[in-house]
């Protein structure tokens, strides 16, 4: 290799700093060919007032380099502080969290000692796009995004990634048996885009089931794709059932730029005790090694830190008496790796990188055909606590608005319909859902809506939020009432 890659690095918060000095030492052991731009993240920029974490200064690094080697960070305690990974990741579009959990038995313990699966996670999109208001004095909400676009991305990375590192399954998981459109959508287009892949294995599961069988039966599974807050659950449940959440690495992946971490915290209260494992950045660091086009000094590395397993030299929170032959620290163990560059592990299966899977993955969306999308109706929120909350008086008063035909047909409370025809027992907050239609469901039009908003606040009630009802190509494109 005759020139080395800049990449931006971070030494992050707690233990940041020991775990990165340790993992920094192994790669320019093994000849990594490296050059590093030191950024300052975390903790201490955050208290200067800054509230992604990240000085700008960071933030041109990244677009300069494209490659980020993170260590973990503290989050001051409090308000106003947003999440720096959430902010990387949307910033610089890194749609795709890939997180490799791999039983090293019996030198880590586990009950699963077959487990070799991947984790697949949408990372820009759900919850997560955290888009939340407080509506009334009882009632908050958060807003669950999911489009056809990040769906098809992530969808199409997780085959891809099957493809190029010799995988044989995917398994989607999502909860469209309750979130029918946003999750159905999900499942959906996973679907679809299978079908562009007839080599490869394809199964779904509802993600609590699925959740659970990677806690008891975790080797059934080769590569799971899903959204962002299922995966962000079941990648801590993938990496403890391995036997160690302090072992794993984890990649952020964009079309353009990367960022690659250990998936645990910051451990404050053991830094600068010189007791951390290195391992987890240290896997993540072999999968950059990999993307950037080094995947020899991966393999040497992974090698070496599998012999260094095999051989008993271990950190203290994966010591185990009679099975380890001696406990180290951070920087010990960092040394102990080193030694054994060049070394395959005996029991282990070596690692081995496709040399063609350094190369990128191009994710072409395909042009979708835009339906025809009508309006035929709306959904108008009140804030209403009178009467004993008593939904059939406030069905009676909303009655009385009629804007051009548009007219009540349902109210709701928490999903569950309690006008017309609810049931006295239904526990209902200050949140209503009141549905307006035109009779047989036909095209209404903004003005009327604006005039219902109008004779609604004339009522004299609080409306907090509208929602319009649409259908595409006469296809009902919102979500019916419980009970309805």
């Amino acid at each position: 290799m005759s020139s080395k890659r800049k990449i931006t690095v971070a030494y992050g918060d707690g233990i940041g700093p020991e775990i990165m000095k340790a993992t920094l030492n192994i790669l320019e052991a093994a000849g990594a060919q490296l050059e590093y731009d030191v950024i300052e993240i975390g903790e201490q920029v955050y208290l200067k007032g800054i509230s992604s974490g990240m000085e700008p200064g960071a933030f041109e690094s990244l677009k300069e380099t494209k490659i980020f080697l993170k260590s973990p960070i503290t989050t001051p305690q409090g308000g106003g502080f947003k999440s720096l990974n959430v902010t990387t990741r949307t910033s610089f579009g890194l749609f795709a969290n890939v997180r490799p959990c791999k039983a090293y038995s019996p030198y880590i313990k586990t009950h699963y000692p077959k487990t070799d699966l991947v984790i697949v996670r949408e990372n820009e999109e759900d919850l997560y796009a955290g888009i939340e208001h407080r509506q009334t004095q009882e009632v908050v909400q958060s807003l669950k995004l999911i489009s056809r676009p990040g769906s098809e991305k992530i969808i199409r990375y997780a085959f891809e990634y099957a493809k190029k590192y010799g995988r044989k399954k995917v398994t989607c998981m999502t909860k469209d048996n309750i979130m029918k459109l946003a999750d159905g959508l999900f499942h959906k287009t996973f679907i679809e885009i299978a079908k562009e892949y007839p080599e490869i294995q394809t199964d779904h599961k509802i993600i609590d089931i699925g959740s659970a069988l990677i806690a008891e039966r975790p080797e059934m599974f080769d590569v799971i794709v899903t959204l962002n807050l299922y995966g962000d659950i079941i990648s801590d449940i993938a990496a403890q059932v391995t036997g160690s959440v302090g072992l794993g690495g984890s990649a952020n992946v964009g079309e353009e730029v990367a960022m690659f971490e250990a998936i645990h915290g910051s451990a404050p209260d053991i830094a600068g005790m010189g007791l951390a494992n290195p391992s987890g950045l240290l896997n993540g660091a072999i999968m950059m090694l990999v993307h950037i086009g080094q995947p020899e000094v991966a393999e040497k590395i992974a090698n070496a830190w599998m012999r260094t397993l095999e051989d008993g030299v271990h950190t203290g929170d994966i010591y185990q008496e009679g099975l380890s032959s001696k406990k180290v620290g951070t920087q010990e163990f960092a040394q102990a790796v080193i030694e054994r560059l060049g070394q395959k592990p005996v029991n282990m299966e070596p690692t081995v990188f496709d040399k063609s899977a350094t190369s990128p993955m191009e994710i072409k969306l395909k042009p979708v055909t835009k339906s025809k999308k009508d309006l035929i109706g709306v959904d108008v929120f009140l804030d209403w606590d009178q009467e004993g909350r008593d939904p059939n008086i406030l069905g009676e008063k909303l009655r009385q608005a009629d804007a051009g035909g548009m007219k009540l047909t349902l109210i709701t409370n928490r999903g569950v319909k309690v006008f017309p025809g609810g049931m006295r027992e239904t526990f209902c907050t200050d949140h209503w859902r009141c549905r307006f239609q035109n009779a047989g469901q036909s095209v209404v039009s903004h003005g009327q809506i604006l005039e219902l908003l109008k004779q609604i606040k004339d009522l004299g009630f609080d409306f907090i939020k509208t929602e319009n009802l649409y259908a595409f190509d006469g296809v009902r494109a919102y979500s019916l009432a419980q009970g309805e």
